[in-house]
């Protein structure tokens, strides 16, 4: 099974990630805000090696990550994935997201994240799906929330603290 290679929710437009993200990959991965969570500022070489990591998630998962774009204007504003992590030691899949710090407070990452649900759940029928973050990111884990995802415990990822979310997609 496959996730879809493009799809729609009622603000935004998703895609498939392509080489062509590259400059909007490059941006996000340059502002400080945005990355303030997420191991902070990376370098160009960390952004094409960010860029190839999730081109080849897609090619041996059939997922991985997407760029979302406002309907309307066609600005990417964030971007949502579905990913294979080790955690402590336990395979997972991962759904991860962040949002262009002058589109924060929308409810955009909301909507992307919710769309990534409904993914792992149908087409890829996954039975449960994980999601984590800094301790006090209290956005993040409103957003894990609202989309459905229970907290499970503490958990150490890159060497710092971290929340770990679960959410079972499936009964049984």
């Amino acid at each position: 099974m496959a996730g879809p290679e493009r799809f729609e929710t009622e603000r935004l437009v998703a895609e498939r990630l392509r080489e062509e993200h590259f400059e909007y990959l490059r941006a996000m991965d340059s502002d400080p805000d945005v990355m303030a969570t997420l191991g902070g500022v990376r370098s160009e070489n960390e952004t094409w090696a960010g860029l190839r990591a999730g081109l080849a998630h897609w090619e041996r998962n059939g997922f991985g990550p997407w760029v979302f774009h406002e309907r309307a204007s066609g600005e990417a504003v964030g971007g949502a994935a579905l990913r294979r992590a080790s955690i402590e030691g336990r395979e997972e899949v991962e759904l991860g997201y962040r949002v262009a710090a002058s589109r924060w407070g929308q409810g955009i990452a909301t909507e992307m994240a919710g769309a990534l649900v409904g993914v792992a759940r149908d087409p890829l029928g996954l039975k449960e799906i994980v999601a984590f973050t800094l301790p006090y990111n209290v956005a993040s884990r409103r957003v894990m929330e609202k989309v459905g995802f229970h907290y499970e415990r503490d958990i150490e990822w890159a060497a710092l603290a971290h929340v770990l979310y679960r959410q079972r997609l499936v009964s049984g």
